[in-house]
C-alpha cells in the first residue's frame, strides 16, 4: 500500500490571518510537520473549510504547507482529521462513501467552552449545533484529557486517546527575527518588570492568581519590583467593577506599580517589556505560551504540571509558593541565562515534530486507524 494522503482541516476567517491570535492554525502546521516525517504518510494537505479564499496572503509557506479548499482536496485523502475546521453532515457521508477515515483532533476545552455557553448566555453554535457521530477516532491532546474527555465521548459515540502534544519554533523563530538578539531573554540589572498574559477570555486562563503573586512578591521585596503588566486586560479594568473593586486592595496597584493593557504579541512583548513572567491555568496544563517563553530563556513561574520541569513551577493554586519562585528568579536567573534557555530547549525536544518517539506513536496510531474497519 502506498503512502496515506492526509488533510488536516483549518477554518479561516480571512486571507490574512495572523498566526498570533489563537493557536490552532499553529497547531495544524506543526501536526502537518509532525505527520510528514511519519513513513506512512505520502502528502499533507490544510483543508479550508471556511468560504474564505486560498490566497498568497496567508501567514504560512503554501509550499511546505499545501493549502486547499475542502471541495478541491475531498477526492485525494485517505485520512481527514477535523482540527481547525467542521465538515458538516454532507461532507462526511461524501468522504465516507470514499473510504476515507476521519478523526476528531481535539485541542480546545470544549467543555469550558460549552458550560460558560450556557451559563452566561453566550452564544457558541449559532442555533444549529452539528455534532458528528461518524468519527473514525478521536485524538486529543494530554491537557484536554481530563476535563473533556466525557464531553468528547459521550456525544460523539466514539472512545477517545491521548496522543503527544506537538510543537515548533518555526513561526517564533520567524517572528523574532528582526528583534535585537533574536528576542531572547536578556539580563535586566536592578528592579524586574512582571508580566501575566493570561488571555482572560474564560476561567482557563485568568490574571487574577498571578496578580496575588505579584502581590505577595510586591509586600516583601518592594524595591525589586519595578512594574507590574498584565495583558489582555485593558477592558476588564476598565469596565468590571468587580475586577476594579478587587484590584484596589492590592498595594502594587494603590501604590501606582501596575498597569492594565491591551493585547499584545508574544515574542514582542517579552523582548521589549518584559524580565520576568507570571502565570496561571484551571485545567490547561500545557501550552503553546509556556513553550515559546521558555524556548526564548524566559524566567516563567506557573502551575502546569505537565510539564513541570519548565520554568519555575509551583504547585496549584499556592501563590505563596508562586511567590518565592518568583523571588528566586529575580534573585538567581541573570546568573544562568545561557544554562537555562538551553535547558528548556533540551525539555521542550519532546514535543518538537521531528521527535523520533513523537513521529514513531503518530505513525502508531495511523496504522491503527487504517487498519480497524471503517465506521
Amino acid at each position: 500500500m502506498s503512502g496515506l494522503r492526509i488533510g488536516i482541516t483549518i477554518g479561516l476567517h480571512q486571507p490574512n490571518e495572523t498566526l498570533w491570535n489563537n493557536g490552532i492554525k499553529q497547531n495544524a502546521a506543526f501536526l502537518a510537520d509532525a505527520l510528514r516525517h511519519c513513513p506512512n504518510v505520502t502528502s499533507v494537505t490544510l483543508v479550508n473549510t471556511t468560504a474564505v479564499p486560498i490566497t498568497p496572503a496567508l501567514p504560512w509557506d503554501q509550499t511546505r504547507f499545501p493549502t486547499l479548499t475542502f471541495d478541491a482536496a475531498k477526492d485525494a485523502l485517505d485520512v481527514l482529521i477535523e482540527l481547525g475546521g467542521q465538515i458538516n453532515a454532507e461532507q462526511t457521508d461524501y468522504l465516507k462513501q470514499r473510504g476515507v477515515r476521519i478523526v476528531s483532533y481535539c485541542c480546545g476545552f470544549e467543555y469550558i467552552h460549552a458550560m460558560e455557553s450556557v451559563l452566561f448566555r453566550k452564544p457558541a453554535w449559532g442555533g444549529n449545533l452539528f455534532v458528528n457521530q461518524r468519527y473514525d477516532d478521536i485524538w486529543m491532546i494530554p491537557q484536554v484529557d481530563h476535563i473533556s474527555r466525557s464531553y468528547f465521548e459521550v456525544l460523539r459515540r466514539q472512545t477517545a486517546r491521548v496522543v503527544p502534544f506537538i510543537w515548533s519554533p518555526m513561526f517564533l523563530d520567524e517572528r523574532v527575527r528582526s528583534l535585537p538578539g533574536g528576542g531572547i531573554y536578556q539580563p535586566h540589572g536592578g528592579a524586574k518588570r512582571l508580566s501575566v498574559m493570561e488571555p482572560n477570555i474564560n476561567v482557563v486562563k485568568f490574571c487574577f492568581y498571578p496578580t496575588l503573586i505579584a502581590e505577595l512578591v510586591y509586600r516583601q521585596r518592594a524595591d525589586s519590583v519595578a512594574l507590574l503588566q498584565v495583558t489582555n486586560a485593558e477592558s476588564i479594568a476598565r469596565e468590571s467593577k468587580e475586577f476594579i473593586a478587587l484590584m484596589n486592595q492590592l498595594d502594587i496597584v494603590r501604590n501606582q506599580k501596575a498597569v492594565f493593557l491591551g493585547r499584545h504579541e508574544t515574542p514582542v512583548f517579552l523582548a521589549e517589556n518584559t524580565d520576568i513572567v507570571i502565570s496561571h491555568q484551571l485545567e490547561n496544563p500545557l501550552n503553546y505560551f509556556y513553550l515559546e517563553v521558555c524556548w526564548q530563556g524566559y524566567p516563567l513561574v506557573h502551575n502546569a504540571y505537565l510539564c513541570a520541569d519548565l520554568g519555575y513551577y509551583y504547585r496549584d493554586n499556592d501563590v505563596e509558593e508562586g511567590a518565592r519562585r518568583t523571588i528566586e528568579a529575580m534573585d538567581r536567573h541573570d546568573a544562568h541565562t545561557s544554562w537555562y534557555r538551553e535547558k528548556q530547549r533540551t525539555e521542550i525536544a519532546r514535543y518538537l515534530p521531528d521527535n523520533r518517539q513523537l513521529v514513531a506513536t503518530y505513525a502508531a496510531l495511523l496504522d491503527d486507524l487504517i487498519a480497524r474497519a471503517p465506521r
